[in-house]
């Protein structure tokens, strides 16, 4: 991939240097989107939580460069380059990433900006660049091809259509995409996952498999065997790379407070762990009323709400079956009774509504399951790929 030609004198790309960059750098999607029908700002404390250096997990092991975009004086565009050591292990190439990328409708910046991350990327040794990823595979992945109009879900990016084009358009190809799909809250949707009466959990062929919740007293633990289960089940997939202990422990810190016994299912054969789901309650469903920076007043709201879990949706962001039984009967069984369990524990919470995703749309054995429930990806998000010219 060779760098763009020239671009125009009035439109410059600097690196965050300082808090005030690195706080409007932050908050430039909220700027750029507002009028955009579909996007609902994240609450601030998450964009710090996930971009902020000194909260941000990722900057433990990992290294980026922040970069914004200025039109006439008006920021325009954001995007960081990363180098995720963690990802050259796994994936064992010289590949750095691109995230946190939001622009407005104009071309010359989105390729402006990726520009200037792959010059830094290629200071740093690396021939490929791939994302957007932010700031990890295992963080916020992928720009929004499809569901701009879909309600917003706790840690799934939001981009306008132009985005995708524009990427494009700047010399990225596509390397996969991922889907997320509604599973609705029905007794027709019920109807359609019902599990024959010789297969319930802890009778007949499933004697010895049965299954439990989160033990609140032992979330560290519990964290601990779903990113072990976690990392086993998807170490061979495309893109994957693995949790880390300091990763997990700062979401289990990050959830708790919205986090019930229901919300993490663990399927255990004569009790060891095969199988595990860990559900997170949608802060939109709170968030929307009280805007991206709360009151006191507002926080306050918010804190009571997610104490008495008055949410109406969830995501399932974590799933993971064991290799020891992947190829097995049983390992063909256990997908459709998590799926089964996560809507007992969905209905539970009353919710109306959970998201299944991401999924690699490669992945055709869990797609067709969850296709029964819910025929149509709601929400595509894509990522990119390039080999860098190191020539140049």
């Amino acid at each position: 991939m060779t760098v763009p030609p020239a671009i125009s004198n009035d439109l410059k790309v600097f690196p965050v240097r300082t808090a005030k960059q690195l706080d409007l750098f932050i908050r430039l999607p909220r700027l750029l989107y507002s009028k955009y029908s579909g996007y609902v700002p994240p609450l601030d404390f998450e964009e710090k939580a996930l971009l902020h250096p000194k909260k941000s997990a990722f900057f433990r092991y990992g290294s980026a460069q922040y970069f914004l975009a200025y039109k006439n004086n008006e920021p325009v565009g954001r995007i960081s380059a990363q180098i995720d050591p963690n990802a050259l292990r796994q994936w064992k190439e010289p590949i750095g990433l691109f995230g946190a990328l939001d622009a407005i409708d104009d071309a010359e910046v989105v390729q402006q900006l990726i520009s200037t991350a792959i010059t830094w990327l290629k200071k740093h040794g690396m021939e490929k660049i791939r994302g957007p990823y932010t700031l990890n595979a295992n963080s916020q992945a992928g720009a929004m091809v499809e569901g701009q109009n879909e309600p917003p879900m706790i840690a799934m990016p939001w981009h306008p259509q132009y985005l995708v084009k524009h990427i494009e358009a700047a010399g990225l190809f596509k390397a996969m995409d991922l889907v997320s799909y509604q599973m609705i809250m029905s007794k027709e949707i019920r109807q359609a996952h019902k599990i024959p009466s010789g297969l319930k959990v802890g009778s007949s062929r499933l004697g010895n498999i049965t299954t439990r919740k989160l033990n609140m007293k032992e979330i560290s633990r519990d964290g601990e065997i779903l990113r072990q289960l976690y990392n086993d089940a998807w170490d061979d997939t495309w893109g994957f790379v693995p949790l880390t202990p300091t990763e997990m422990s700062i979401l289990i810190r990050d959830l708790k407070l919205m986090l019930t016994p229901d919300n993490y299912v663990l399927v255990e054969q004569n009790k060891m762990p095969v199988a595990v789901a860990l559900m997170i309650p949608n802060i939109f469903d709170l968030s929307e009323e009280v805007g991206p920076s709360p009151s006191i007043i507002g926080w306050g709201k918010l804190g009571y709400k997610a104490l008495r879990h008055q949410f109406k949706s969830a995501r399932v962001i974590l799933l993971g079956i064991s290799h020891s039984i992947r190829d097995t009967a049983m390992g063909a069984l256990i997908p459709s009774l998590v799926i089964d369990e996560l809507f007992n524990r969905g209905e539970a919470l009353s919710y109306n509504m959970i998201e299944l995703g991401w999924i690699l749309e490669s992945n055709k054995a869990m797609r067709n399951l969850i296709e029964r429930l819910a025929p149509k990806p709601c929400k595509t998000h894509r990522v990119f790929e390039a080999q860098l010219d190191c020539k140049d």
